[in-house]
């Protein structure tokens, strides 16, 4: 009796939670689904790219091939000599995008100009690509240029305000 009790027990609860374990079922089946259908997409977008790139290298090497055979012919006119087969536009190009070397940046970097700063009426000195340098100056110098800026100041100030009101 105890084995047949058991029996319907398991009956039961498998028939209770069989519906519920169905409904589980169909959920994983539409996410392995979902799954699929997006890596199928992914597939066929890497693939497309891939045609794209190709052709793209296709169209350049035939671009180049043709200006090439131009620089080519204006060289062997000009030098008689057969040069590179780099056209002079990528040559240019492929040197702006390349990084500086170590003399160029130092040299770029010695160059000190003045320059003046429009807002408090003062020169400036900047070093190479923007790095602004104190000035050594005397004191009456010194007395003078801070004169300049505070009347560049107040000039500034009167237009901005002068300005406001005529609004």
């Amino acid at each position: 009796m105890g084995k047949e009790k058991s029996k319907k027990r398991r009956r039961r609860s498998s028939t209770s939670s069989s519906s519920s374990s169905d409904s589980d079922r169909e959920k994983k089946k539409l996410r392995k689904l979902k799954k699929k259908i997006k890596k199928e997409k992914k597939k066929a977008d890497r693939a497309l790219k891939k045609k794209l790139k190709e052709e793209k290298k296709r169209f350049l090497k035939k671009r180049r091939s043709k200006s090439s055979s131009r620089n080519r012919d204006v060289n062997n006119a000009k030098d008689g000599d057969a040069s590179a087969d780099i056209p002079l536009e990528l040559m240019e190009k492929s040197k702006a995008m390349a990084p500086m070397t170590k003399e160029e940046w130092e040299k770029r970097q010695s160059i000190v100009r003045k320059v003046l700063d429009e807002e408090s009426g003062r020169y400036r000195l900047i070093k190479g690509d923007g790095e602004v340098l104190e000035e050594i100056v005397s004191r009456d110098r010194h007395k003078q240029i801070n004169r300049q800026a505070t009347q560049a100041d107040g000039a500034f100030f009167q237009s901005q305000t002068v300005e406001k009101k005529s609004l």
